[in-house]
């Protein structure tokens, strides 16, 4: 998958994304929205704790994480 980032946050709406954060954390969960900024929406997201599997870490329904915060977006 190429091409200029919103065209990708385009094809990855509905799909789970992995959202690296300057603060070093991530966030796996659901791709429910974004705008032009990058501020983006995330449903049934899971923050993975190092040294726990996925199925450890804990559940939110909903999170909006402002773009500024963001350093990648794997989908």
């Amino acid at each position: 998958m190429s091409g200029r980032p919103l065209d990708v946050l385009e094809a990855s709406l509905g799909d789970r994304v992995t959202v690296r954060l300057k603060s070093g954390d991530e966030h796996v969960g659901e791709l429910a929205g974004y705008d032009q900024h990058m501020n983006l929406v995330l449903e049934d997201v899971t923050i993975p704790v190092e040294g726990s599997v996925e199925e450890d870490a804990p559940v939110e329904d909903t999170t909006i994480i402002r773009g500024d915060n963001v350093v990648s977006i794997t989908p």
